[in-house]
């Protein structure tokens, strides 16, 4: 084997250090040149992925509320129907006590009778205002319950044409 004098190796050692050097050099300016550009897609991705959550938080936050407009809905009709219910029963029972009393009244006028005739005149006129005193009542009823169904139903067509509405608005993004 050659025996490789010290100044060789000096110069051996240099020159592997210029290039380690060059290289290192070469290699940081490498990374920094690569690193503006990945830090500017990745600052670009968290703005687009902080955007998009903002997004679905309000469409929750929508939503949610937009729920709690349905519950209130719901209840508000459900507490007109109930209440509407119960006039409905109150106008039925009055209209039940009124025919009642006019039966009543028809059966003792017919106990104090003293010819058929008088019997058949106060029947008849009984049927009569019996059959006018129903028909009056059962168009108020009828009336009244459309009335209730309509009011009933009013807070949930508000609601259905709000769900329209918003359905048929773009998306803001």
């Amino acid at each position: 084997m050659a025996v490789v004098s010290e100044a060789k190796l000096a110069d051996v050692k240099k020159l592997v250090n210029e290039a380690a050097a060059s290289g290192a050099n070469k290699t940081q300016k490498l990374v920094q040149d690569g690193a503006a550009p990945a830090h500017a897609t990745m600052e670009k991705t968290m703005e687009q992925a902080t955007k998009a959550t903002e997004g679905m938080m309000k469409a929750a936050e929508q939503a949610a509320e937009f729920s709690r407009g349905n519950a209130e809905a719901m209840a508000k009709a459900a507490q007109v129907y109930m209440t509407g219910v119960q006039d409905l029963s109150k106008q039925t029972l009055a209209m039940m006590q009124g025919l009642s009393e006019h039966a009543i009244a028809s059966a003792k006028a017919l106990a104090a009778v003293k010819s058929l005739k008088e019997a058949t005149e106060i029947q008849t006129s009984y049927a009569r205002t019996a059959m006018e005193k129903a028909l009056a009542e059962s168009t108020k009823l009828q009336e009244a319950s459309l009335k209730l169904a309509e009011a009933t139903f009013a807070p949930l067509s508000a609601r259905v044409t709000l769900a329209v509405e918003t359905m048929s608005k773009p998306i803001a993004a």
